[in-house]
């Protein structure tokens, strides 16, 4: 039975919905069995995560239940090593027409950022947590993102990471000043980091 579990969980990257699950015949009954065996675990309604072994990751959640988000601000920090503080929450941008609701679920801890349209695509790169693909704002909208919220920011974590942007030798300058002009954050770029590039 473990076996048929992380088998069948892990042609759907670890995370299942109820009809992918009601697909390979596990209806109600079943499900309420795998959950009680410790094997899955509910992450959200209609959602289960098998957690059987060390598949189990937060990468794969973030994944499967917001395809259309995008790792942003302390996440996106994190991952480009711009910050030693480990993010309390999964920093995710989404559309601002996105439903809120979704939103409310008790594990993983997520914290959105509901963003502009016109502006949500702006930098979206691809990264990789954990052997999870997984989007993410690329340095440059990461740096132009602190500095319009600059004012909610740790003044720690904001000077960290101007410190550690001026000094990554993957920073792009020209996409650093379009992404500015785009997010009409031109000034706040030229006095937050204009004498340091």
């Amino acid at each position: 039975m473990i076996n048929e579990c992380k088998a069948m969980f892990d042609q759907y990257g670890g995370v299942m919905r109820t009809k992918d699950l009601r697909d390979h015949g596990f209806y109600d009954r079943k499900v309420k069995a795998l959950i009680k065996e410790g094997l899955v675990v509910q992450i959200r309604r209609g959602y289960y995560q098998y957690i059987g072994d060390e598949n189990f990751t937060e990468a794969a959640v973030i994944v499967k239940l917001f395809p259309d988000g995008v790792l942003c601000m302390d996440s996106a920090l994190d991952y480009y090593g711009y910050t030693d503080r480990t993010p309390s929450a999964w920093h995710i941008a989404v559309d601002s027409k996105s439903s809120r609701e979704r939103f409310r679920i008790e594990y993983p801890i997520v914290k959105p950022h509901f963003t502009d349209s016109s502006r949500f695509g702006i930098g979206v790169s691809e990264g990789e947590i954990n052997g999870v693909a997984i989007r993410i704002y690329d340095r440059e909208r990461t740096v132009c993102d602190c500095l319009r919220n600059r004012n909610k920011m740790d003044a720690e974590v904001f000077n960290e990471m101007v410190r550690s942007y001026v000094n990554d030798p993957g920073k792009d300058a020209a996409n650093l000043a379009k992404y500015a002009m785009a997010l009409h954050v031109e000034k706040k770029v030229r006095d937050g980091l204009g004498s340091w590039l």
